[in-house]
């Protein structure tokens, strides 16, 4: 995966002037705060901007759309995307809580139409604990700057939000890229400093798809969803990178078509000197799955499928 740079940030997220002269003993510390991304820093500032409107929301809406703000996902733009600069976004509940993000389910929709419904991925930063498999994953992800890397290693406050932005550039350039060429991953539809907004899979009331490891599937449908797995596996090996970490909890089964999904941490198996054991750890973890609920080992052959993988990788 190639590199992504973060735009320069300010040296203070306190843009009050400094004081001359010593604090006396008596009088108390300043607060410290940590840094914010630019990326982060825009979005908030647009939120306390909607939140303090002389102007209601119209139809109960939390928020303007984001839409003019964000980056934007790959073309073309399918029809369903509402980007009309007019729209406003409604929460609707959570859909999903983690370490490291917390998915909602957000409408968005010129007033006065049913809109549409996303899934609102917002990537934990300064006061939660992030990846705790972070290193890890973030070899080969360099950033250029010295500054930044230190933040991050240091994990600074100014560093965790860097990590959680890391985190959302990372989704969002994988979903970007795999969607293009085809993958079975939902379509992202905009990324805005730690908040992606993905293409919901689900009913249009509502309720999600469900997860691969909620299903109890018959002989017939098990083979067919292994099978969907692999190519989809094979796919993204083609494209030489693999999830890094791949179980029957991150995939969803919408409309009877697996569906790949949680994709911060995807591993580039040639920048990635761990690549390989990611990879293969992905094949273990979802034959393991397959295996238990009966599907015959010599059907699913891991061993024989991590070398197709790494053949299909340029790496055999």
């Amino acid at each position: 995966m190639r590199q992504h740079d973060f735009e320069d940030f300010s040296d203070s997220f306190d843009d009050r002037p400094a004081r001359r002269g010593r604090r006396s003993d008596h009088e108390p510390a300043p607060a410290r705060r940590g840094r914010l991304t630019e990326g982060e820093r825009v979005r908030l500032t647009r939120l306390r901007d909607d939140a303090y409107t002389e102007t209601e929301l119209p139809d109960g809406a939390d928020r303007w759309t984001t839409w003019d703000d964000a980056e934007r996902g790959p073309h073309p733009t399918p029809d369903w995307v509402v980007t009309g600069l007019g729209a406003v976004d409604t929460e609707l509940g959570v859909l999903k809580t983690g370490k490291e993000a917390d998915v909602h389910l957000l409408r968005r929709g010129l007033p006065g139409t049913d809109g549409v419904l996303l899934a609102a991925k917002r990537f934990r930063s300064d006061e939660h604990k992030l990846f705790h498999r972070d290193a890890g994953y973030l070899e080969g992800r360099r950033m250029r700057r010295s500054r930044e890397m230190r933040a991050m290693s240091n994990r600074s406050s100014f560093g965790r939000n860097l990590i959680a932005e890391q985190w959302a550039v990372a989704e969002f350039a994988a979903l970007s890229r795999l969607w293009t060429v085809g993958a079975p991953v939902p379509y992202p539809v905009q990324r805005n400093g730690t908040e992606l907004l993905l293409e919901f899979l689900g009913d249009a009331d509502g309720p999600a798809a469900p997860r691969l490891a909620q299903l109890r599937p018959g002989p017939d449908e098990l083979a067919d969803l292994w099978a969907q797995a692999t190519a989809a596996l094979e796919l993204l090996a083609g494209q030489g990178v693999a999830h890094g970490d791949l179980s029957a909890y991150n995939l969803l089964v919408h409309e009877g078509h697996l569906m790949v999904i949680d994709l911060p941490q995807v591993v580039d198996l040639v920048a990635n000197p761990g690549g390989r054991e990611f990879l293969a750890r992905d094949v273990r973890n979802l034959a393991g799955w397959f295996q238990a609920r009966g599907l015959p080992e010599h059907v699913i052959a891991a061993e024989d499928l991590v070398e197709e993988l790494i053949f299909a990788a340029g790496l055999g």
